[in-house]
């Protein structure tokens, strides 16, 4: 048993030193901030070797670029073989099947058991998306690394359709920690494994709840977009810590996920990256102890991070001072920004005494809001007065402004209806990819839809000259039938048979398909309803009825010689619904879909006076003819709006297996963090009632 401190640690506590995003190299060639990440990485092996950690566990990013400078990686190696190689002896194991592990090394086993190598702090790490592998050998620097024995990389998987994760089983007396991880994936694709339950984390036969299962990701946390982030609830339940890198903000106090039991840390970056405020906060590193079920993290500041203090200012808060309408307003702002700076370079100052470590020029950030009428001035001129001061000469000021909020604005280009009305769990896993092969999918099927039938303009075009040749013969006709007073039946015949010849000469050329047989009559149904509202109107004025031609019509259908024709007498012109006559014509049988007939070889003639004797008995034996527009029922089949919209349905998720009730009765000795209630005896895993609870 040994003291450190406040701790006590014996042969049954693990000690992890946990640190993520180091970016090796960034901004290595300025010269101010140009070595900033290599001190820092030494700072954290420096506490590695001062804790006499059993290991190092890394999450990812490393290293910066994705094919390190020399300097980086000599300056990485340098650090590594200084504090990771000794004689300190390793009193833990490895349970699992290295080979399954570090499959994709050409060393599949652990660095410290190679007979060539003398390890005293092995170290764990996954890949991020920084020195991710690229090529097309799949190799990043970290494979480097640990082909030169300084790393174990693994959490490493090669098939980018599902995740299948095998733990590093490790013990350390009656302590049993399961390692799992996964090296960074894009977002979208991990997002979319999980969501078809095509990631698999599998678990020790031997004993499930008896591991503390750890696990290190290196994903979005935070929402960036519909699928650009990995929710925690997709995570698995049995985990206890989950160590989450890739953002670099700070977070590294474990937070408890309630829908699932686990706590998640995340360490945050190690070198200030960007100026924003998530960067702003202190850096830490995390001392893991893991003891049973039972873990105990402790924060350690970096020391050697460079200070980085930000803020932000809005012009239109402070109309004391200055407004856009004044003389000089300019010099005025310059001055105010100039005292704000100064005031943050007094404050980094104060806090730099006492801690040598700590370098000596900070970072300085001023946010500019001169929204309201306000102008921007020079930053260039502005920065020149502090650049023995600060380590950001050239961007210490940012000019931002916030755009007026404009009402009854509407987006006529873009219409977002459609995608708001989709269901949540669809616009959930909305991706671009989705939306192009939907788009493609469509168009095809549509592409299909009007090559089958042929649907174009020129087509059209046909049935409407077809249709307009038709109605001119027969208004040749009635003109010439009016002026002579003749009630034959044969005109309408003839323009009847002229009609036919026009529309099977389109109907052969459109492959005379039954859609095509519909269409056809749905055009003639409405010219006939157009032409004979016209004829009834027109010979009213002329007081001459269209009885005369329906008593004709009468005459052929009591004589039995007389053949059936299509229904397409005057007056005997029933409506046409699917190609079924209806009215006087129906009666006889004539009218029927795609039947022809020849002309009447003895056609009747009758007086004014018959025609409308005949027509008043018709009319009492209550056969009654109907208009047109009572009758005509026209289905518009033939709409791309029927081509409905594939939609994709969201699989189900995988989601906790037990029930919250049956959580909320498990004692926390068996999951997550785990505390004492014992006070009299000093324990490192022990916390506040507040974390109790």
């Amino acid at each position: 048993m040994t003291s450190a401190g406040n701790t006590i640690d014996d042969e049954d506590t693990f000690k992890i030193l946990i640190a993520t995003d180091i970016h090796l190299g960034y901004l290595e060639k300025d010269a101010i901030r140009g070595n900033d990440t290599f001190v820092t990485f030494d700072e954290i092996m420096k506490q590695a070797m001062q804790n006499e950690v059993d290991f190092v566990l890394l999450g990812g990013d490393l290293f910066h670029d994705n094919k390190p400078s020399r300097k980086t990686m000599h300056c990485c190696i340098e650090v590594m073989r200084k504090y990771c190689m000794g004689d300190r002896p390793i009193i833990f194991e490895i349970l699992s099947d290295q080979a399954v592990n570090f499959s994709h090394s050409k060393f599949p086993w652990v660095n410290y058991l190679d007979t060539n190598l003398n390890i005293s702090i092995p170290v764990f790490s996954v890949h991020g998306n920084h020195d991710d592998p690229t090529g097309t050998d799949g190799l990043c620097a970290i494979d480097l690394l640990s082909c030169a024995g300084l790393i174990n990389h693994f959490g490493r998987s090669r098939s980018v359709e599902k995740l299948e994760i095998s733990p590093v089983l490790l013990q350390k007396g009656n302590t049993r920690i399961a390692l799992y991880g996964i090296g960074s994936v894009p977002d979208e694709r991990l997002y979319r494994m999980f969501i078809n339950n095509q990631v698999t984390m599998l678990r020790p036969r031997e004993d499930e709840d008896g591991w503390f299962n750890l696990f290190v990701i290196h994903q979005n946390r935070s929402k960036h977009g519909a699928t650009n982030y990995i929710p925690e609830q997709f995570l698995d339940d049995f985990l206890d810590l989950v160590v989450w890198g890739h953002e670099h903000e700070c977070k590294i106090a474990p937070v408890r996920n309630e829908q699932q039991l686990f706590y998640v840390t995340q360490p945050g970056s190690s070198v200030i990256t960007s100026l924003s405020p998530g960067e702003a906060v202190k850096k830490h590193i995390g001392l893991l102890r893991v003891k049973g079920k039972k873990m105990n993290l402790q924060k350690i500041p970096l020391q050697t991070i460079r200070q980085f203090f930000i803020q932000d200012v809005t012009l239109s808060e402070h109309p004391d001072l200055f407004r856009p309408e004044q003389p000089n307003v300019m010099l005025k702002v310059m001055a105010f920004c100039q005292e704000k700076v100064e005031e943050m370079l007094e404050e980094a100052e104060r806090q730099r005494l006492g801690n040598p470590l700590t370098p000596e020029k900070p970072l300085i950030r001023l946010r500019v809001d001169y929204s309201g009428g306000f102008e921007v001035f020079n930053t260039m001129r502005f920065s020149q007065k502090f650049v023995d001061q600060v380590a950001n000469p050239k961007d210490i000021l940012h000019f931002i402004r916030h755009r007026e909020s404009k009402d009854n604005i509407k987006e006529e280009c873009m219409d977002f209806e459609a995608l708001l009305s989709r269901p949540t769990s669809e616009v959930l896993q909305l991706r671009v990819e989705d939306l192009v092969k939907e788009y493609f999918q469509t168009a095809e099927k549509i592409q299909q839809f009007r090559d089958s039938k042929r649907n174009t303009a020129e087509e059209d075009e046909e049935v409407q000259e077809a249709i307009i040749r038709a109605k001119a013969h027969r208004d040749h006709r009635d003109s010439v039938r009016d002026d002579d007073l003749n009630l034959s039946d044969e005109p309408a015949d003839i323009a009847v048979e002229s009609d036919e010849e026009s529309i099977q000469q389109f109907r052969d050329s459109k492959r005379n398909t039954a859609e095509e047989d519909e269409e056809v009559q749905e055009a003639i149904i409405r010219a006939k309803a157009h032409r004979d509202h016209r004829d009834s109107v027109r010979d009213d004025d002329l007081n001459l009825s269209d009885e005369p031609a329906d008593i004709a019509v009468e005459s052929d259908e009591e004589s039995t010689s007389a053949p059936t024709i299509r229904g397409r007498g005057r007056g005997s012109r029933g409506a046409i619904k699917r190609g079924r006559a209806r009215g006087a014509a129906s009666k006889s049988g004539r009218g029927g879909h795609g039947q022809k007939g020849s002309l009447s070889s003895a056609p009747t003639t009758k007086s004014i006076m018959d025609a409308f004797q005949a027509s008043s008995q018709r009319t009492s034996r209550g056969n009654t003819p109907k208009s047109y527009a009572e009758e005509i029922t026209i289905e518009d089949s033939d709409s791309d709006e029927n081509v409905a919209f594939l939609k994709c349905s969201r699989p189900k998720q995988k989601l906790t297996s037990l029930s919250a009730s049956k959580r909320g009765s498990q004692s926390q000795s068996f999951k997550g963090v785990c505390f004492d209630d014992d006070e009299d005896e000093f324990d490192p895993f022990k916390g506040t009632r507040q974390q109790r609870r």
